[in-house]
This record gives structure tokens, sequence and C-alpha cells, in this order.
């Protein structure tokens, strides 16, 4: 069992973080924010994924505007992504924002940040301190290096030098994330940050790469971490689309059973007695699954012969053959289905059951 490190609690919107409370999956919009349209669908992707806390980029007024009606689209909380300029980050507050995500030392010196934290505090927002291996002063990559694997420390001061003057002006609602590219670093670096502050942590590995490398090096920088119980809220990054951040998160929890949401989807490798295309009909089952939350155990298997049994755990499952199928519950065949038809009778099954289990 793990046992959670315990960190302040902060709301963010009607999601809280730290604390005793579930580790929350967040993801980043790719459109262009001021496109409110195209951002609100897909937002509305991305809830029905199970996002729960979403971040969009400010770039500009137009975007920090856009915030109002993108806000009052959707159900889960709104964080504006802030970089440099200060009054962005106040006229997103300004317009509804849950959150915001700023470096502090890069808004333009102590008087404007002063600026953010009035506005923080007027309207009751939390801050996230978010600080990567690229944005450390000088002064401090003077003082301690460039961040490595055996070295974090200009990170971890990075952060803490920023939290301490947000703390000046009495700002005390602040989660921190001090990410790296590098696997090895981000683990130390989150590592030695929790012994030194109770802040609720953001965990996450910057600019991580497409799906495989992406998935690859967040789900052991992140795995490692949450396995020690270090992490309040994470985003999975990847160059893709965002869904699958979300879909790879709650995967990551599940594999560590700490959260579930969803059915867990159990499906084979395939071999040469596969005479369906598996890739197809598993990727269709997966897409679908993302979008129930019951935590049913559904199997997609390459062949009748040995599916349902290598899947007898399996709540339903599903098994490709020549020509026909097979749908079956807990290893036992319960309906025979023309391979025509296979997908959609499964899919329909699948409905039904999340019906009953409600």
């Amino acid at each position: 069992m793990i046992l959670r490190r315990r960190t302040r609690k902060i709301r963010l919107g009607n999601v809280e973080i730290g604390g005793d409370s579930p580790i929350s999956v967040q993801s980043m919009t790719n459109t262009d924010t001021g496109d409110v349209a195209a951002t609100v669908a897909q937002i509305h992707r991305l809830e029905a994924a199970g996002c729960e806390i979403i971040r969009v980029a400010v770039p500009d007024l137009e975007a920090a505007a856009a915030i109002r009606t993108i806000r009052d689209s959707i159900s889960i909380p709104l964080i504006a992504d802030i970089h440099f300029d200060w009054r962005l980050a106040v006229a997103s507050m300004e317009n509804g924002a849950h959150g915001i995500r700023i470096n502090p030392g890069n808004l333009g010196g102590e008087e404007k940040v002063e600026l953010v934290v009035t506005a923080a505090r007027r309207h009751q927002i939390p801050v996230r301190v978010g600080v990567n291996s690229g944005s450390i002063s000088r002064e401090l990559l003077k003082q301690y290096g460039y961040p490595t694997p055996e070295n974090s420390d200009a990170l971890i001061e990075s952060a803490l030098q920023n939290v301490r003057l947000l703390e000046k002006y009495g700002l005390y609602d602040i989660k921190i994330s001090i990410k790296s590219a590098d696997v090895l670093t981000t683990i130390n670096g989150y590592t030695n940050l929790s012994a030194v502050t109770d802040y609720p942590l953001h965990l996450g590995v910057t600019e991580a790469g497409g799906l495989i490398a992406g998935t690859v090096k967040s789900s052991v920088a992140l795995g490692n971490l949450l396995s020690k119980g270090i992490g309040d809220t994470f985003r999975i990054s990847l160059t893709r689309d965002p869904v699958e951040e979300v879909r790879v998160g709650f995967e990551l929890l599940r594999s560590l059973k700490i959260r579930e949401r969803g059915p867990e989807l159990i499906s084979c490798p395939t071999c040469g007695r596969t005479r369906i295309d598996l890739f197809s009909l598993a990727e269709k089952v997966e897409r679908y699954v993302q979008t129930m939350e019951k935590p049913l155990k559904v199997a997609v298997m390459g062949c009748v012969v040995n599916g349902p049994g290598e899947a007898r755990e399996a709540d339903i499952g599903v098994a490709g053959g020549n020509g026909v199928g097979i749908i079956f519950k807990k290893g036992k065949i319960w309906k025979k289905v023309a391979e025509e038809d296979l997908l959609d009778v499964f899919m329909k099954e699948l409905a039904e059951m999340e019906i009953e289990h409600r």
C-alpha cells in the first residue's frame, strides 16, 4: 500500500488538491485559446475521457478575454498558463480562471508579482509556481549549476525562491512544479523538494516526446514518485492529441492501484493464430471504454481457442475468429457473432453492462 505524503490542501474550482484528496489528472489544450468553439470542443472530449483539470495557453489579451466563455461552457476547473506578461495573469483571473500557472521570476520584477498576488488574493485563486530546467535564473545556475540527476538544487531553490516571493505578499494557496526533460533529474528533484516543503506538488516531465517516448518517460518518472507517495496532481505531456494524455494518466494510476476510473482493458499481443484485425478492434474498444466510468475488466483477444481461458478474470471479452467471433463473460462463451457484426454487438453489451453496474 502506498502512503501519501501529507501536503496542504488547496481548492481549484470544484477540485481539491493535496491533503487526502485524490490525485488528479490534468491536461492542456493545444487549440488557439482565442478560438473559443475549438477550445471548448476539445475540452469536452477531454472531460469525456476523465480529465479533471484543464490548462489553456494565454499568449495575449484576446485569449485572456476568451476564458470567461470557455469557463462557462465546461465543467472542470480552468487554469490560465502565463509567461512573461503580468497583465495577462490579472486579466485571466478577472475573466474567471480558476487558477493560474506562472513563473514569478519572468513577470517583470517584484512589483509586477505583487500586482498578480493582489489579484489572486482578491479572487481567491490558487497559483502554480512552475519552474523548469530552462527557466532558472543565471544567478542560480552560477551558484548551483545546471540541474542533473545528481544535483537538482537549482530547480529546487528556484521554486522555493519564487514561493517565498508569493508568501511575502500574503499568498499561500500555492502548488509547485519543477519540471525537467530528464527522467532521473525529475525523480531526484521532486524527491528532494518534497522533503523541504508541504505545498502540494504538480508532477510532470516536460518535453517528454510523442506517444511512445513520452509515455515511457512520464510513466517511469511519475510512477517512481507516485509509488513513494509524492505528487498531488499531474500531467502526462505528449506530442499528441491531449486525450491520450488523460488515457495514459489514468492507466498509470490504475497500475499503481492508486485510483481506478473506467474499465481495465486486457488485450493479447497477437500471434500466428489471429484471424481478425485485432489492432483495429482493440483500438476501437479502447476508445469506447474511455468514456465509461465503472471499473470493469474488458478483454480483447485474438483467437477463440485460447482467448476466453487466458482472460477468464475479465467481466466481459471478445475474441476474433475466422469469419466469426465470440463474446465471453468470466471465461465462458456467451454468444457467437458474425465477424462483421462483432464490434457493434460487443459495444451494445458493454453499454448494457455499464447500466447494470450503476
